[in-house]
């Protein structure tokens, strides 16, 4: 398989963790978003949104959109599992997953921003104050679903990684470099931590990829 990523991609950063996790290796491969690589023909060939991640399976089929990426790796390389096992706890996980990945993350991002800057002639702090304000309401969110709930534990849902801090620990990264004051969600934190003393998330960080950048 191939994964086609940008080291400072958060959707690229959560598919990264699971391959880890899993134990699956992978070519790496990137394109550079802040130069418009993932525009490039070939690319949009591959990947009509412009985004990344790609999957590239050994048979050719193309997978995009990290969710969709991270279900078909637990669907088909099930072990450690990145899902609990009942129903009610799947929906939680995803649930959690969800926060980041649809309430906060695309509403965030590098194509938003140069937006925001581009049409709308916000200045570059402002833009940064957008990401912020979002940022801390789905942090709000996720912060009052696993502050004191009986399935959270050393992790988001239980004393295993799953789905939900694949998804999580990017935007915390995200969210230092947006300048969040994260002292404001301390269950946050204390997972954060967690995951990054795991050597799936500590070698999936933006900071140990090949094209990584200061």
């Amino acid at each position: 398989m191939k994964l086609i990523g940008y080291f400072r991609s958060s959707a690229a950063f959560r598919v990264r963790i699971a391959l880890n996790y899993k134990g699956l290796k992978v070519e790496h491969a990137s394109r550079h978003l802040r130069k418009g690589e993932q525009a490039a023909p070939d690319y949009v060939a591959l990947n009509p949104q412009k985004l990344v991640p790609a999957l590239v399976l050994d048979s050719g089929e193309v997978l995009t959109q990290s969710l969709a990426i991270l279900e078909y790796l637990e669907e088909t390389h099930p072990e450690p599992p990145l899902l609990p096992k009942d129903a009610v706890g799947r929906a939680r996980v995803r649930a959690l997953s969800l926060i980041v990945c649809a309430d906060i993350h695309p509403i965030q991002n590098l194509r938003v921003m140069g937006y925001l800057r581009d049409k709308f002639g916000q200045t570059e702090e402002s833009a940064f104050a957008w990401s912020r304000h979002w940022i801390e309401t789905g942090f709000e969110a996720y912060e009052a679903s696993i502050a004191g709930n009986r399935h959270t534990g050393a992790y988001s849902h239980g004393d295993q990684p799953t789905m939900a801090d694949l998804c999580l620990v990017p935007q915390v990264f995200n969210a230092q470099r947006f300048k969040v004051d994260m002292s404001k969600f301390p269950t946050i934190q204390r997972i954060y931590a967690t995951c990054m003393r795991h050597p799936a998330f500590d070698a999936a960080q933006p900071s140990r990829q090949p094209d990584a950048e200061p």
